[in-house]
């Protein structure tokens, strides 16, 4: 006969075996060294790029700028007249420490500062470090100095935002 002692030694010892082979089983267990002396690549996340240089400068961008948004292509004119008309109350754009751009994110109240970006495909971006475009992004899909109009990457933000219209409130220095 086993005594309690021994019993109890036993069952802990089968629990403990039972344990590691569980978490053997969700780790994936060992892994043996490769001897292949090519291993691939790691892939890139798709649809993310390095970050690189834009092509339209921070101080570009800096200024007073009336503000208005779109959804409908349409309602673009008529946009870009009622946001000349905020100047009176104009959205202040200035140069960040870093070289970037003062702005406010989607759904945040107070502005930090952003950088523009680049890509491979030649569009611009305005947004936090990282891979480009990235969700807290902004892609600029137009420029001519005077008018600005930006789209959120985040499809929840570009239902909600539109089309971003900047229009210039003083002239170019």
């Amino acid at each position: 006969m086993i005594s309690s002692a021994h019993a109890r030694t036993v069952a802990n010892l089968a629990a403990a075996s039972c344990l590691a082979l569980l978490l053997g089983a969700c780790g994936g267990g060992m892994s043996l060294p490769s001897f292949s002396s090519s291993s691939p690549p790691p892939e890139a996340e798709p649809g993310t790029a390095p970050e690189m240089p834009a092509t339209i400068r921070a101080d570009e961008i800096v200024g007073r700028w009336g503000l208005a948004s779109f959804q409908n292509p349409a309602d673009r004119a008529r946009t870009e007249a009622a946001a000349r008309a905020q100047c009176k109350n104009p959205y202040v754009i200035t140069a960040g420490s870093s070289g970037g751009v003062i702005m406010h994110l989607a759904d945040q109240a107070t502005p930090q500062e952003l950088r523009l970006k680049g890509s491979p495909s030649g569009k611009n971006y305005i947004g936090p470090a990282g891979p480009t475009p990235g969700e807290q992004d902004r892609e600029i899909i137009s420029f001519d100095g005077r008018v600005l109009i930006t789209r959120f990457i985040d499809k929840d933000a570009a239902t909600r935002y539109g089309n971003m219209v900047y229009v210039r409130c003083a002239p170019r220095a």
